[in-house]
């Protein structure tokens, strides 16, 4: 075979790009040496030549191949200092996936090959390892980002309209019967029309789906016969995780799946891993960014041997340099653009404001953000913390952000496990946590309200289960949160106890009636709706089996029945706007008679005294909203063990009253019984009742 011809080509854009008639590659490195491009036979299993890239412009090696197509498999090799005191790592005898790889090969094969030291060196990571990695690591892959889109409309939601469900490729489908078995696990497999209609019934707008950037499995949970499950876990921010891929396809499967979401109006929102990469820590693997320049792509430490760690998993990205700026602006970019996603939730998004030791909202990446064009008309979701020294920032990321409202979790999960003095809290949270937001023109969809996300409990294990069970894990138990604010209902794990039972199905009907009913943006977890259960393990981050995977059949008809109780809440949510305000209600006059659009009731229908709050034993409260239109709608709460009567208004307020919702019991048909004004209404214990004021 004839070497491949290579010209000096463009230093733009970054990658590897087919131009019509041949490839340009360009791959920064500020510290590099020397660049090959290594290509691969169809297999990826021989290294069939090695082209040194000849051009370096602006810190960026480039050359133009004119003989090489689409399909072509390819790695780097980058030459360099290795001297981990000065933060240096090159090695170029490992194989280096391109950052800005379209598609990947598989996965990576564990070796100590892949690993720029010796491992069991006494020098640990400051030795140095020559054996050549190509063998066992996966490929890069040119790809022809043509294609087209046909008559594919985003939905556009609005915010105040949108209910986002949390969902895992793999964990919706796997288990699903009337998916081909070819598909389940696979983005195929949830553009099915029987996952897609699932999602409709239950009035969801939007799925936002656990990392799909490719990630890989570690080495430690390989060796304990684990997978990472989760796949926060990130080494290309550009290509589809490979594993989601069904028998033959191509990254085109994941733009198929998006255009079935929007033929159904449903968003598509990524939960992306921009704070950190696979690569870990400094005894960690050498797979791109490591090899790459090691020094420009992570923050280190004061010794540059280590690096500045805010993430939990071993490393830093330092999106304060232009260059790993520029890649994740491009890589959001690319998932708008080409694949048509429209929006993202930034995990651990503290870490990409970082100065370091502390957070700044005005920090390059959030400022770049705000002004991009492109990204101007997607939703922006942030985790509002990370690990590090001040990592607790909920409420204080920039305009144009939603967050993860953790407090919303937390405080409703004390409410309705009878905690004295939750209710200020809970109040609060209910009208979309106006103390947290209300600044800065922030609207009260910021807030993204849940109950159960992935990291965590489900919401039927939320009331079955008071300590954690991760023994699964391989860690002792030693893994995931202490601090759950769950509680058992009486028995710890599955129960045939006929009141325990009706207890939790009661407990499970209010809380996600609070989640649907609050003002803000609700998340449902993944299941929640079917009664899903971990068996207790709140960190199943590494369970790629049944204890995460969503199941299908054989339903208990509670869980169905269940199914249909959320539906019937959303359905409640749409119909009526006083549920879903897209600004804060403090108490504004609705009409000329001064009728404000929120107030709060004690269980003496008369509005709540300040030494009622105070009163840390109480645990009732009532919420009414008015609107210029005179609909009245009554929200009532009673978190109490034991029944509570509650006077409802008077007829000034409305004539009579129409219960919507009440989740004492699983009917979910409306009750058109008229309950007069003024009159005492027995609040069951544990239990969301919502009524609609009838004018005279």
């Amino acid at each position: 075979m004839a070497p491949a011809r290579v010209e000096v080509g463009l230093p733009y854009p970054l990658g590897a790009n087919w131009t019509g008639s041949g490839v340009n590659v360009a791959l920064f490195s500020a510290h590099a040496e020397k660049v090959e491009l290594c290509l691969f036979d169809p297999r990826g299993r021989r290294e069939t030549e090695r082209v040194e890239l000849p051009g370096n412009t602006h810190e960026v090696w480039h050359g133009y191949l004119p003989d090489i197509r689409p399909g072509q498999l390819y790695g780097y090799r980058v030459y360099g200092p290795y001297d981990p005191r000065r933060g240096h790592r090159f090695n170029h005898h490992k194989l280096l996936i391109d950052p800005y790889a379209k598609s990947l090969t598989g996965d990576v094969r564990w070796h100590d090959a892949c690993f720029g030291y010796r491992i069991g060196s006494s020098r640990a990571d400051l030795s140095f390892d020559r054996r050549d990695s190509a063998s066992v690591m996966p490929k890069s892959i040119v790809v022809d980002p043509a294609g087209t889109w046909g008559r594919d409309t985003r939905p556009l939601t609005a915010w105040s309209d949108t209910v986002i469900y949390e969902a895992h490729v793999k964990g919706m489908t796997a288990r699903h019967p009337d998916v081909p078995p070819p598909l389940r696990g696979t983005f195929a497999g949830l553009a099915d029309p029987h996952i897609i209609d699932h999602l409709v019934r239950l009035g969801v707008t939007a799925v936002e789906l656990l990392p799909v950037h490719a990630f890989f499995d570690d080495r430690h949970l390989v060796q304990k016969g684990l997978r990472n499950y989760w796949g926060y876990n990130t080494v290309g921010f550009f290509a589809p995780a490979t594993r989601y891929l069904s028998p033959g396809a191509d990254p085109r499967e994941f733009r198929l799946m998006v255009k079935k979401l929007h033929e159904a109006g449903i968003e598509v929102i990524l939960d992306v891993v921009y704070n950190h990469t696979a690569e870990g820590n400094e005894t960690g693997p050498t797979l791109c960014f490591r090899g790459v320049d090691n020094a420009s792509y992570y923050m280190l430490g004061d010794d540059p041997r280590f690096y500045f760690e805010t993430t939990g998993c071993g490393n830093t990205l330092d999106l304060a340099h232009p260059r790993v700026l520029q890649m994740v602006m491009d890589s959001l970019r690319y998932w708008v653009e080409c694949m048509h996603v429209d929006g993202f939730r930034f995990d651990l998004a503290t870490s990409l404001g970082r100065a370091r030791d502390r957070f700044d909202p005005g920090a390059v990446f959030f400022d770049t953000l705000r002004q991009d064009p492109v990204l101007a008309g997607v939703k922006l979701i942030a985790e509002p913390w990370d690990i590090g020294p001040d990592g607790y920032h909920l409420g204080n990321f920039p305009p144009g952000c939603a967050e993860w409202n953790g407090k919303f979790r937390d405080v409703t999960r004390s409410y309705w496990r009878g905690d004295d003095g939750a209710l200020p809290d809970v109040a609060r949270t209910l009208l979309g946590s106006a103390e947290l937001f209300d600044h800065h023109s922030r609207k009260s969809w910021a807030s993204i309200n849940f109950i159960t996300a992935h990291d965590g409990f489900t919401l039927a294990d939320l009331f079955a289960y008071e300590e954690k069970h991760n023994e699964d894990n391989g860690e002792d138990n030693q893994d995931g949160h202490d601090d759950n604010r769950s509680w058992n209902s009486g028995v710890e794990g599955p129960t045939d106890d006929p009141e325990i039972v009706e207890l939790r199905d009661r407990l499970r009907r209010s809380v996600m009636a609070t989640l649907l009913l609050s003002q803000g943006t609700p998340m449902i977890l993944m299941g929640d709706e079917t009664g899903r259960t971990q068996n207790g393990n709140n960190n199943a981050y590494c369970q790629d089996n049944e204890i995460s995977w969503m199941r299908w059949d054989g339903l208990d008809p509670r869980d169905t029945g269940f199914s249909d109780f959320v539906a019937a809440v959303l359905a409640l949510r749409r119909d009526y706007p006083e549920l879903r305000q897209p600004g804060f209600l403090h108490g504004e006059p609705v009409d000329e008679a001064g009728t404000p659009n929120v107030q709060w009731l004690g269980a003496e229908g008369t509005p709540m005294a300040d030494e009622t709050w105070h009163d840390p034993s109480v645990k009732v409260v009532g919420l009414i909203y008015g609107s210029s239109d005179g609909r009245r709608m009554l929200l009532l709460c009673n978190a109490h063990h034991d029944t509570v009567p509650f006077r409802l208004p008077p007829p000034e307020v409305s004539a009579c009253w129409r219960i919507r919702l009440r989740t004492d019991t699983a009917a979910t048909a409306a009750d058109e019984t008229a309950l007069p004004a003024a009159e005492a209404f027995d609040l069951p214990a544990h239990t969301v009742v919502l009524l609609q004021g009838m004018r005279p």
